[in-house]
């Protein structure tokens, strides 16, 4: 029984494998692992230079042909098949289930003509590997998810496929009743967007005078593409839509708009004299004729101006020197140009701020009001301290030659306007005295500390306990001090 069992331990102790032990760091399998990460490192680094090089096998066909690859395959399949046999037969004491290797070419070693698939050295790195790596190739995505793609939708669908922002092809609609089908559908479903694309479709692929006809009756559609055709700027295209339908006026309105694309001024006043001839309305024909008419008297006024500023014979150009051109300027600045370089002027002058007033006085469009030329006025001369000019801007006489201080914007404007311009309180108390509403009157005098008008309106009220309460607000021993005192006193 001894022998028996010593045997038994020599014939394990005398096997050419070894008990599997943690301590031993040089074992085989640690050996395997370490080649293998070697050569798979060294297959990365000369796997990319030999994509340039032609390798043929010993039967004389280039590695990594079709025909090289399906020989290879079939003879790697009939070994394996041979050597499991003959393992079979052999027979052994014990067998490890190895799991089925899956096949060692993909779809890129057949044109790369190389093995992707590294050899497993041991049981232990197929087991490590087989579940981390996928060497199937890649299948076709499902014929459902081409559906975006497809040209198979009527317009209904095509429509509601635009409308949650679909990829879909127009070109398949290629018949007249198809297009207008899909318009129709596109205006039924309220999307802006959708109607706009189909429009541009429709104008792409159908004739002029068809696409006209067939909005004609679509008006929803029509101001779709009229607003589009303003918007790109297709100028041509929507004057012959306009011209279609016959409307006369908005082809006049288009071409005048087109003066805004001129730069030149002398060829833009000729643009706008060919342009009050157009079939406009009265209203918008008597717009063009003061349009033309303001713009032939700036381009004679800053003629005029250039030529005095450049030879300093003006003393208000030497003091105030111009900041800008008074061409393609509105009404209002223009006015406000000439009352402040050329004021004084004859009204004979074009530059003359009441010529200016009388020329656009009967103007349906352009016309400059009593109110509006004294508050454009009262700003220039204000700005430049001319006092005198602004108190005779207010000044009027009655049939009897009494003269009178009258203001149609309010004197409470003209003193907020005065104010602005930092006029003097001297100034600021002769138009606050003027001010009707005692409440009004009060606030701007005391919010501009014109004491002297505060002390007047309380003497005139005969209120003795605001004026004693605004003893306290002037200086001591001023003389607003003293004459609150001598109303106090009487």
């Amino acid at each position: 029984m001894s022998r028996a069992r010593a045997d038994e331990e020599e014939y394990w102790h005398s096997s050419k494998f070894r008990a599997f032990t943690f301590d031993d760091e040089d074992d085989e399998l640690s050996q395997l692992k370490e080649s293998k990460r070697a050569v798979n490192s060294l297959r990365d680094i000369v796997d990319d230079d030999d994509d340039d090089l032609e390798r043929v096998s010993w039967s004389g066909e280039p590695v990594g042909s079709i025909s090289w690859s399906i020989k290879e395959t079939a003879s790697s399949s009939t070994s394996s098949l041979e050597g499991r046999d003959s393992s079979l037969q052999k027979g052994s004491s014990s067998y490890a289930a190895f799991p089925k290797q899956v096949s060692s070419y993909s779809l890129s070693s057949l044109f790369k003509g190389r093995n992707k698939l590294p050899s497993f050295q041991c049981l232990s790195d197929a087991l490590s590997d087989m579940g981390v790596k996928n060497y199937a190739p890649e299948l076709r995505r499902p014929k459902a998810e081409y559906k975006d793609y497809s040209s198979d939708w009527s317009p209904k669908d095509t429509v509601r496929r635009m409308k949650r922002g679909k990829v879909c092809s127009l070109e398949r609609f290629r018949s007249l009743q198809d297009k207008l089908v899909l318009l129709d559908e596109a205006v039924a479903g309220h999307d802006g967007n959708v109607i706009t694309a189909v429009l541009i479709f429709l104008k792409r692929t159908l004739r002029r005078e068809i696409l006209f006809r067939e909005l004609e009756v679509r008006q929803v559609a029509l101001c779709h593409l009229i607003h589009f055709l303003k918007e790109t700027g297709e100028q041509k295209l929507l004057l012959d839509l306009l011209r279609f339908l016959d409307r006369t006026e908005e082809v006049a309105l288009s071409q005048y708009r087109e003066h805004l694309n001129i730069q030149d001024v002398e060829k833009r006043r000729e643009f706008l004299k060919g342009c009050i001839g157009l079939p406009f309305s009265a209203e918008d024909t008597s717009h063009i004729q003061d349009h033309y008419t303001l713009l032939e008297r700036q381009i004679i006024i800053e003629a005029n101006d250039r030529h005095l500023e450049t030879a300093g014979q003006s003393e208000i150009f030497r003091k105030y020197p111009r900041k800008a051109s008074i061409l393609n300027m509105p009404l209002v600045t223009t006015l406000f140009y000439s009352c402040f370089y050329h004021y004084t002027e004859a009204e004979g002058t074009f530059s003359s701020p009441t010529n200016l007033k009388k020329t656009f006085k009967v103007a349906f469009c352009l016309q400059i009001p009593d109110k509006q030329y004294v508050l454009t006025a009262l700003a220039a001369r204000a700005k430049l301290r001319a006092w005198d000019d602004v108190d005779a801007l207010f000044t009027t006489k009655n049939w009897l030659g009494y003269t009178k201080k009258k203001a149609p914007i309010g004197f409470h404007r003209v003193v907020e306007i005065l104010q602005r311009n930092n006029a003097p309180v001297q100034v600021l108390q002769e138009y606050v005295r003027l001010v009707e509403d005692v409440e009004t009157r009060l606030n701007l005098a005391t919010k501009y500390k014109c004491h002297d008008v505060v002390i007047e309106t309380y003497r005139d009220l005969k209120d003795r306990i605001q004026l004693t309460a605004y003893k306290c607000k002037v200086e001591r021993g001023s003389a607003e001090e003293e004459k609150i005192n001598s109303i106090l006193n009487n």
